[in-house]
């Protein structure tokens, strides 16, 4: 079955705020912290937007029940599928087990086996397969069995809901000057774009990738989104091969900045969150704070940092913490 959803124009603000309002009982409106250790190296005041306090640990339960709560009630009652490497699934997962309906998750065969088994909690059906073939494999299944996709950044009842985090932000910190988004489809910073338009904010975005899945700076070096060879980091979030083509309808008219930090910065701002916050955030989520202790920007005013999520293995963070 096709997505659910609607393209066409970005979303004005009181289609944003109806989104916001949806969520109420869902998702939770999670706090913005001061990080003054942060903030002392970077030299202005900085924010840390925490989504890892999310019911399902990461952002994506926003753009989950926007999508599936909108669907038709004939394409809901026949069931929905995503792939993911773990956080989109978990959260189409938790969001389908409340609504009642079946959910069938694709997955990548090497993903994180905590991100497998609390999508399998939720009572979803997961498939594993090599996770370039993931969105094949999603489709195929979605014509053969008459389920609803719920694509994680290619579909823009997603977006509207990813785009509810930083309406938060913004409505908390109007004086913000800055942005720093995580970046793997584009579905969180498309949703940043979405808001600051609707809001008329002046707030610069800058996206932030790891090294080696740096899909976002292809696409702004060649104007459009470019599928890479391939994409490896510790951020397994981050490791789509491109941004997504409704993101970057979004995305590229106001980004401008990509940010790419290594292997060795990410587990560094993973180490920093937890021991100068107290903060748990997987490798993702701490790939826009990596780039602000790298120095890869410099911001003028006050900058947040959206920590995307906080599913993160025992044993991995226990390594990165030592």
């Amino acid at each position: 079955m096709n997505e659910g959803g609607a393209g066409g124009a970005a979303p004005g603000e009181a289609a944003l705020r109806a989104a916001a309002a949806a969520l109420a009982g869902v998702a939770v409106r999670t706090p913005l912290v001061e990080a003054p250790e942060l903030a002392r190296r970077v030299g202005v005041p900085v924010w840390l937007k925490c989504e890892q306090w999310q019911p399902i640990g990461a952002f994506k339960v926003r753009g989950a029940w926007t999508a599936i709560s909108r669907l038709p009630d004939v394409a809901r009652a026949g069931g929905v599928i995503a792939h993911s490497s773990g956080n989109h699934g978990r959260a189409v997962a938790w969001v389908a087990r409340r609504l009642g309906v079946r959910a069938v998750v694709v997955m990548n065969d090497n993903a994180p086996a905590l991100k497998i088994d609390a999508v399998r909690a939720e009572g979803a059906e997961v498939v594993l397969v090599d996770r370039y073939l993931r969105a094949r494999t999603a489709g195929e299944l979605a014509e053969r069995e008459g389920l609803a996709m719920i694509h994680p950044f290619e579909h823009p009842d997603v977006i509207l809901g990813q785009a509810t985090c930083t309406l938060e932000i913004l409505d908390e910190r109007p004086d913000l000057g800055m942005l720093v988004v995580p970046v793997g489809g584009g579905g969180l910073l498309a949703g940043a774009c979405t808001a600051a338009a609707a809001l008329g904010h002046p707030v610069e975005l800058v996206g932030a990738e790891p090294e080696g899945a740096a899909k976002l700076s292809a696409a702004l070096a060649a104007g459009r989104p470019v599928a890479l060879a391939e994409t490896a980091s510790l951020a397994d979030g981050l490791l789509p091969v491109a941004v997504g083509e409704t993101p970057w309808s979004r995305i590229g008219p106001r980004v401008t900045t990509a940010l790419r930090v290594s292997e060795a910065a990410i587990a560094g701002a993973v180490r920093f969150l937890f021991r100068t916050a107290g903060l748990r955030v997987e490798p993702s989520g701490a790939v826009p704070v990596a780039a602000l202790l790298e120095g890869r920007v410099r911001p003028s005013g006050p900058v947040a940092a959206i920590l995307s999520g906080g599913n993160v293995d025992p044993d991995l963070f226990s390594r990165l913490t030592a």
